[in-house]
């Protein structure tokens, strides 16, 4: 064997453990969209939910019971029940909205609104496409991102 064969299996052997992390990589999840006529929403919704996730509409500050939520447990999209947030990535934001540091990957997808003149990003469920809230970029460690997320848009499920 010479300098080179030895260098060359080294290498692969080295590049062993990276390759097999890259292969099971957790994946973002593959989402199957729900596609709904408006009554058939209308019908599913209570008339706040629907105002909220299905017209881009925002609950007053304050007024979520998941603000004080402080059980382990997931958050669903209230309108088609895909999971978006565990509890562990909750924080009190003191903003008045149930508050998130990260989300579940691929259950969110974000678009930019400009409601208030100046550019937000808006984000909603990657399955039924409910509006959820706005994220910004003041939040905790490890993102730096709070999901500002409407209490009616979420349903908590305790672990």
């Amino acid at each position: 064997m010479n300098r080179r064969q030895l260098l060359t299996g080294l290498l692969a052997l080295s590049a062993t453990p990276l390759l097999a992390r890259m292969a099971w990589a957790e994946k973002p999840l593959k989402i199957e969209k729900i596609v709904m006529s408006d009554s058939e929403w209308r019908e599913r919704l209570s008339k706040q939910q629907y105002d909220v996730l299905r017209d881009d509409g925002t609950e007053r500050a304050g007024s979520s019971p998941l603000n004080d939520e402080k059980r382990k447990g997931m958050y669903h999209c209230a309108g088609c029940d895909l999971p978006l947030f565990s509890s562990e990535m909750k924080y009190d934001s003191g903003t008045g909205w149930p508050s998130f540091f990260d989300k579940i990957d691929g259950a969110v997808e974000t678009k930019i609104d400009f409601k208030l003149i100046y550019p937000r990003s808006e984000y909603h469920c990657a399955r039924c496409g409910g509006h959820q809230g706005h994220v910004f970029k003041d939040g905790p460690e490890p993102t730096g991102l709070r999901y500002c997320n409407n209490g009616v848009a979420l349903k908590f499920i305790p672990a």
